[in-house]
């Protein structure tokens, strides 16, 4: 007859240990806070390109300035490449905030605490097979994005740019894919994908 080992319970000291992972709690209520000041930042350059529109000089100057263009004369009007600029400066924004969702929601459950979101029908999907390996691979993947928005925002605006700050940017953005592959590359050697099961394969 086997003898089924006892679970140890655990010691006030190891309690204590896997207590301070709440540590981390303020860390992502700052993050939550930092999310608060991209999504104003978001709504003021919304709202100073609507103006701009109207032809607000204001609103136009600010944007010219914000877009990282350079010129002797003060804009008189909207041009595509302002417009553009400022476009992909939202969308940079928001590939930020959806970095910043996955590392407050994906670290707190995996490091913190259980969220208890199953069955929730706004659960994001990748939620459910989140683990630190994924995490670290979805935010390689996030970061990856983010810079190829800057980069494009660079390119547009090449003229404002030394050649030196374009191929450094370039060879960071290389650099950001690399890693991120290599994450990718070492995740699958770690967790390898299951083969078909016998049921699976052909008779």
């Amino acid at each position: 007859m086997t003898n089924l080992k006892k679970p140890s319970k655990p010691t006030a000291l190891s309690n204590f240990i896997f207590a301070s992972r709440w540590l981390q709690l303020p860390l992502y209520l700052g993050l939550i806070l930092a999310q608060a000041v991209y999504v104003f930042h978001f709504w003021v350059e919304l709202v100073h390109l609507v103006e701009a529109a109207f032809g607000n000089p204001d609103a136009l100057r600010a944007i010219f300035e914000a877009s990282g263009q350079q010129s002797d004369h003060p804009p008189t009007h909207l041009t595509e490449t302002t417009i553009m600029l400022v476009v992909l400066g939202l969308i940079d924004v928001v590939m930020i905030s959806n970095l910043l969702i996955m590392v407050i929601v994906g670290g707190y459950e995996t490091f913190v605490s259980r969220m208890g979101l199953d069955g929730h029908p706004d659960q994001p999907e990748w939620l459910d097979q989140v683990n630190a390996s994924v995490l670290k691979v979805k935010l390689g993947t996030a970061i990856i994005g983010i810079s190829s928005i800057h980069l494009l925002k660079t390119f547009i605006n090449a003229e404002n740019y030394s050649e030196k700050a374009l191929i450094a940017q370039t060879v960071i953005h290389v650099a950001f894919l690399l890693s991120a592959m290599a994450i990718a590359y070492t995740d699958r050697l770690i967790h390898p994908p299951h083969g078909p099961s016998d049921h699976d394969k052909p008779h």
